[in-house]
């Protein structure tokens, strides 16, 4: 049975800023649609004119915690996730607070008193999104508030762990402490490739930790982005998906399970030696508010039923269920209650 704390995230908690843009905003700040990218010295000028927007929304957010709340949402268990980062000492770190003790995750914040909150646009144009994420005091975090006996006391009562890719750039230390944990314990450690360029400038990083990884997640772009700077010379998902399945493990414990969404397209599974494919839940286009977070929620969703102990099938089911929840509402954002089953 899942319990209080048995999901644990690390990872960049970022204040989503979210606005309906046009394709002029994107080619005004060189964005591509469906991309995730890291905010450049041009890019500076955009969150003010998307915060003075009327119809700015603003949800707590960042890819490890927009997982994690969609857990908790899912699991319906108070506390039964917790999630650490490093947000500033200002307003959007109150708001951000609110917002996360609201979805019921244990959140336990450094926080820094010199950098402000970390930020992500969220440029909506159509049903895709392009997001562009100023770190700020999400890049601040350090494995000493990790190592806190308060907050090391919440990573040996968790038994899953969850880090997306981004991670990687901030506080890899934080990451090896809990991989090695998990591996020694045998307990569940799980990561993300998360964006097409930590599959590119975090090769050497992502390979450190593939051994650790019993489940890692990722997309048709991001799997194709880390074929080919590993010189696979393939572009079929399925088998990427098998390569990384095969990757040598640190602990023989568990085998690692390679989960690929394709958006629309089948989710991927490679297991043993085998690919499985589960279609998705096709939604009307009408019904489409926006594709952000959808990710995220899937991996939410997924996470609810394996730190259950269900099935990979039920997993995906539940996967596919919250990313259809989200993409229909704006933002990473859900009902008061799920009525999966």
């Amino acid at each position: 049975m899942a319990h209080e704390g048995i999901l644990m995230g690390m990872g960049n908690p970022l204040l989503d800023i979210s606005v309906a843009v046009d394709e002029h905003f994107l080619q005004m700040y060189d964005l591509k649609s469906n991309n995730a990218i890291l905010a450049e010295e041009k890019h500076v000028p955009m969150y003010e004119e998307m915060a003075n927007n009327p119809n700015v929304e603003y949800t707590a957010g960042g890819a490890t915690q927009n997982s994690i709340r969609v857990a908790q949402w899912m699991l319906q268990i108070p506390g039964a996730t917790t999630y650490i980062g490093c947000i500033g000492k200002d307003k959007f770190g109150e708001e951000m607070k609110k917002n996360s003790k609201l979805a019921g995750v244990n959140v336990q914040y450094y926080e820094d008193e010199s950098t402000p909150t970390g930020t992500c646009a969220v440029c909506v144009v159509g049903d895709q999104r392009s997001l562009v994420a100023n770190l700020s005091a999400a890049n601040c975090y350090k494995s000493e508030h990790l190592k806190r006996p308060e907050n090391w006391a919440l990573v040996e009562k968790a038994k899953y762990y969850y880090i997306a890719g981004f991670f990687l750039t901030v506080s890899p230390d934080s990451i090896q402490l809990v991989s090695e944990h998990a591996a020694a314990h045998d307990k569940i450690f799980m990561m993300n490739l998360s964006a097409p360029y930590i599959c590119e400038f975090c090769k050497d990083a992502l390979e450190k930790f593939l051994p650790y990884m019993d489940f890692l997640f990722g997309n048709e772009t991001e799997a194709r982005t880390f074929s080919k700077f590993q010189g696979w010379e393939t572009e079929n998902v399925e088998e990427i998906a098998l390569r990384l399945s095969r990757w040598p493990k640190a602990s023989g414990t568990h085998k690692r399970i390679v989960v690929i969404t394709q958006g629309a397209d089948p989710v991927v599974v490679a297991e043993d030696g085998k690919v499985k494919k589960f279609p998705v839940i096709l939604l009307p286009k009408d019904k489409i508010v926006d594709t952000n977070g959808a990710g995220d929620a899937f991996v939410g969703g997924f996470l609810s039923q394996l730190v259950q102990e269900k099935s990979i099938e039920d997993c995906v089911r539940a996967g596919c269920y919250a990313a259809n929840v989200i993409i229909q509402r704006p933002g990473c954002t859900f009902p008061e209650k799920p009525d999966f089953n």
